[in-house]
């Protein structure tokens, strides 16, 4: 599909990242205004929730957007995504006959703040990414064992928590635990030393389940993506992980960018999952291309410093699809809710250039890397700012989820004091 054009003209370039192809969905608002819903389109915010006010938009008898988050529209159901997605093509198209109506509902993109744009009503994170199972396995417990028997055969994940998904721009406080080191000869509550980031998609459930869901169904079910960052504390999560896997390691916060890129503005990008060693159950089988061919990379700043690219990699490297990560959750009879957050697990590929964690990128601290500034960094230190980027590349266009950014602040003092 080559770019649609737009009488918006900044959505016309084709580095752009949200072009009349693109459409994602965010939340948003301005001084003196209360957050509410927009699309993007080029430099601009439609500012949907007046859009529907005015009549240019009408979805049903009730309004859907007259709420700050999107979750109502998910409800409606695809066809009503669907129904949405059209409407909007057809305002913003190059030559739409109500223009005059429509431009006047347009809000620079600068002048604007992002909030969640959805609200999240549970989280499961996934680790089923090969390449970085494979080096994270090999760290602690050697080449021979990096992948657990099972991995192979189902996708891993562990239940995280909603209350701590934030979007993009949020600070977050470096966080204290319980670590046990080798210059401790008992545990001790401390700040985390080895805090760490996760370059992850996290896919967005918009269509509710009861009961088990083939890989299909569940395809059907994902309303859109954002980038992901999983907030990590390393030395924490040595410690607690065994015998019942993450807990308050990953409870600190999760970062998602804030735009939602729809599962429509993606299907030119479609591609398949790698080759595998086993033969997957029924319920787990690849029906069709499931993943997408989206550009990541990781971005680390300093405080007051310029940036340094760490990482570059692929959605496509992932050996499990949000489908089968979403069939394989309601296996067991779990119900799936609108608003439901899937994160994907890291991104990493082959290369030590392709890793989506500094745990990964330093060999657990072991082969510091050097950033642009002559500074190195093994874990990630206070003051910096991590940045995700993803982009899919189409003809002509750029489909983007803006940036997904996090600046790390020190951890309290002390975290009890009263």
């Amino acid at each position: 599909m080559p770019l649609m054009k737009s009488w918006v003209e900044s959505a016309n370039s084709p580095d752009h990242p949200f072009p009349l192809n693109n459409l994602p969905y965010g939340v948003f608002s301005t001084e003196g205004s209360e957050p509410h819903c927009g699309v993007a389109i080029g430099d601009m915010i439609l500012d949907v929730t007046k859009a529907e006010a005015e009549g240019l938009i009408s979805l049903g008898d009730a309004p859907l957007f007259d709420v700050p988050f999107w979750n109502e529209l998910m409800e409606e159901g695809p066809a009503v995504w669907a129904a949405l997605r059209e409407r909007l093509i057809a305002l913003l198209s190059e030559g739409a006959e109500e223009r005059v109506e429509v431009e006047p509902l347009l809000v620079p993109m600068a002048e604007a703040e992002m909030h969640m744009p959805f609200a999240v009503s549970e989280y499961t994170d996934f680790y089923a990414g090969r390449h970085h199972a494979t080096n994270v396995g090999t760290m602690f417990r050697g080449a021979e064992n990096a992948l657990p028997p099972n991995w192979l055969h189902i996708p891993i994940g562990y239940n995280g928590r909603a209350s701590s998904v934030v979007v993009s721009g949020t600070e977050i406080r470096r966080p204290w635990g319980q670590l046990k080191s080798p210059d401790h000869d008992k545990p001790a509550f401390l700040p985390c030393r080895r805090f760490d980031i996760e370059l992850e998609m996290g896919a967005i459930v918009g269509t509710p389940s009861d009961g088990p869901i083939t890989v299909q169904e569940a395809d059907d079910h994902i309303f859109g993506y954002v980038l992901l960052n999983d907030w990590s504390a390393r030395d924490i999560q040595a410690w607690e992980y065994q015998p019942l896997g993450p807990f308050q390691a990953k409870a600190t916060a999760t970062s998602i960018s804030p735009w939602i890129v729809t599962k429509a503005a993606l299907e030119p990008f479609r591609t398949d999952t790698p080759a595998r060693e086993f033969e997957l159950l029924d319920h787990l089988k690849d029906c069709g291309p499931m993943l997408y061919d989206i550009d990541l990379e990781v971005a680390l700043a300093p405080e007051g410093k310029d940036a340094t690219t760490i990482a570059r990699t692929n959605y496509n490297e992932m050996y499990y699809s949000a489908a089968q990560q979403l069939a394989h959750h309601t296996s067991a009879g779990c119900p799936m809710n609108v608003g439901d957050l899937l994160g994907s697990g890291t991104i990493s590929g082959a290369e030590k250039s392709q890793r989506g964690s500094l745990l990964e990128l330093s060999w657990g601290g072991k082969e510091p890397i050097e950033l642009d500034t002559g500074e190195t960094r093994n874990f990630v230190e206070d003051g910096d700012t991590l940045t995700l980027r993803g982009a899919a590349k189409g003809d002509g266009y750029t489909i983007g989820f803006g940036d997904c950014v996090g600046t790390v602040l020190p951890a309290l003092e002390d975290p009890f004091a009263r």
